[in-house]
This record gives C-alpha cells, sequence and structure tokens, in this order.
C-alpha cells in the first residue's frame, strides 16, 4: 500500500537529514496493535539538533504527525501522509541529579519509573503502570494507581513546527484529565519530575504491587492499545462496557477482552476498521444502555482505506 499526498513534488521538498527517512514505512510495526497503514514518509532524527534543523527547513504544506512507542495509538488501514515522526534513542536518555529525573521524551515511562528507583527516589513508581514514553504520558497527562504526570512535572521542553525551542511550566501546561492545554503542534524533547529521597524496600514492594494488579487485572501479553476509553467523571468505563453486555464482543479479528472490558484486542488478523468499528459499537451500546457517552482515550490516526480522515 502506497499513501498518496496532494503535493506530487512532495519528496522532493524534505530537507537534508542526517537521522532515519524511510518511504512509505510500516507503522504497523510501531504500534501495539500491529495494524494498519504505512506512513508516506517516516522521520527517526538523529538528536535533537537534526530535528530542529528538519522543522525549520520543511515547507508548511507538509503535514507533520507524531508518534511515540505505539502503546496508545491506532493507524487507520488508509495509513498516514505526509511525514510521521518517532523519536529514538537520543531522546531517551535519563538522568538523576538529587531528588530530579530528566527524562527525555522518548523515554519509556517504565524505564523512568525503574531508573527512579535504582537511585533511590520514591513517586514515581505508578510509572511502572503506564505505558508509553514521556512525551505521550505528557501530552495526555497519563496516570495510573491513584496518580498523575500532573502531580509530578516540574517543567518540559518542546519544539514548535518551525524549530524554535520552547520550555513550559507544569502550570502552563492546564492539566485536566487525560489531556493537557499545550498546543498540539509542539513536539515534547524532555521533562522534569520532582521525587522524594524514599526507602528502597518500600519503593521495589509498591512497584511489585503495581506490576501484580496489573498482570491479574488487564490483559497483558496481547496486541492492544490500552484503555481505550477514558472514564467519566464518577464512573468507570470499564463496568459501563459491562453492563452494556460488551464483553468478549468481537467484530472481524478485534475483541473485547474478556478480562478487562476497556481494553480492545487484535485477536490476530483485526484490521484498524475493525478495532475502530468495535469501538464505535462499545460506545453505541453503553450510551444506549446508560446515557453516558465514552470518549476515546487512544489515539487515532491517519486515513481509513476509503480516504476518509476524521
Amino acid at each position: 500500500m502506497t499513501v498518496q499526498f496532494s503535493h506530487p513534488d512532495f519528496l522532493d521538498h524534505l530537507p537534508h537529514v542526517r537521522g532515519r527517512i524511510v518511504e512509505n514505512a510500516s507503522l504497523a510495526r510501531l504500534s501495539w496493535f500491529r495494524t494498519g497503514g504505512p506512513a508516506q514518509v517516516l522521520f527517526e532524527p538523529a538528536d535533537e539538533a537534526d530535528l530542529v534543523a528538519f522543522l525549520r527547513r520543511i515547507p508548511g504544506f507538509i503535514p507533520l504527525t507524531v508518534i511515540g512507542v505505539g502503546s496508545n495509538l491506532l493507524v487507520r488501514d488508509g495509513g498516514v501522509s505526509g511525514v510521521v515522526i518517532r523519536l529514538g534513542r537520543a531522546f531517551a536518555d535519563i538522568r538523576i541529579r538529587g531528588d530530579i529525573v530528566k527524562a527525555g521524551a522518548a523515554a519509556v515511562d517504565v524505564h523512568v519509573a525503574k531508573a527512579s528507583a535504582r537511585g533511590g527516589l520514591t513517586g514515581l513508581e505508578f510509572l511502572i503502570g503506564v505505558p508509553g514514553t514521556v512525551g505521550g504520558a505528557l501530552r495526555m497527562n497519563a496516570g495510573a494507581y491513584g496518580q498523575e504526570v500532573s502531580e509530578v512535572l516540574q517543567h518540559a521542553h518542546a519544539v514548535d513546527r518551525y524549530g524554535h525551542i520552547h520550555e513550559f511550566t507544569a502550570q502552563d501546561f492546564k492539566f485536566s484529565y487525560r489531556q493537557c492545554k499545550i498546543d498540539d503542534t509542539m513536539i515534547f524533547l524532555s521533562a522534569s519530575f520532582q521525587a522524594q529521597i524514599g526507602e528502597p524496600a518500600a519503593i521495589k514492594a509498591r512497584m511489585e504491587e503495581i506490576n501484580a494488579t496489573r498482570g491479574e487485572t488487564q490483559p497483558l501479553g496481547t496486541r492492544t492499545g490500552g484503555s481505550t476509553f477514558k472514564n467519566p467523571e464518577g464512573y468507570k468505563a470499564w463496568e459501563l462496557i459491562d453492563a452494556a453486555g460488551c464483553r468478549g464482543m468481537r467484530i472481524g479479528g478485534a475483541q473485547v477482552s474478556e478480562k478487562h472490558c476497556n481494553f480492545l484486542i487484535n485477536t490476530g488478523d483485526a484490521t484498524a476498521a475493525d478495532i475502530e468499528e468495535l469501538g464505535e459499537t462499545v460506545r453505541r451500546l453503553v450510551k444506549e444502555n446508560c446515557g453516558i457517552e465514552l470518549e476515546w482515550e487512544i489515539q487515532r490516526i491517519g486515513a481509513s482505506l476509503t480516504g476518509e480522515v476524521e
């Protein structure tokens, strides 16, 4: 499958980079659902300077999309036009100075939790229960087991569409449940988190408790995108889904998890359309059953095979 773009000379406008550029690149392999169409161009910058130079030179008419490790992402079957930017190892450093943990936007949340624990710091244990990277955690105020990023963030750095670096305080984010007010065009580069000196045994015990709970309640080891819908205020999404009779429901190769109703699973041959249709069916049945309209938590990008983009 080849993604089409309205500008036929699109590739001629791409700046020279030191990083990796791949045309018609598979995004299914980068998504935890393991499905979906390709990126017209995938750009993996060599480092921050490479990314900044690229943004300063790329024409404004070319669409840009940023992805992380694909843990909370559904790529539609028609793929993504323009350039998809994916930050790699150069953006994944984790450093501890005193009780401050600084992590690159591509650092995996689990790794941040473990590095903090090795440094004898407490306060970030909850990140071991958050799939994804620091960049995604900032964008959606990720949280788990009673804590959210908003409670520990000090400040963050980001680069805009034109290659200008910005620093944001936690207050600038204006965090709310699973969202922030930082412009969607900003690409997060790094973040600093406030931790506290802790007792190693207690830190270890808390992380083991979180891992045990996840193993007991979530369909780990499956092709899934994590929590599918946000919890409506005063409710738990999975309970509403279960009450609407959706546990185990299937469309094509997509299934509502038997273990946790707020997880959708690719059982092996699901298309992105199967997964999205199943999610929309769940939303409709929940609305019919209790009058509550669930909001997607999973990020959906790209176009369907018919060319429709939401």
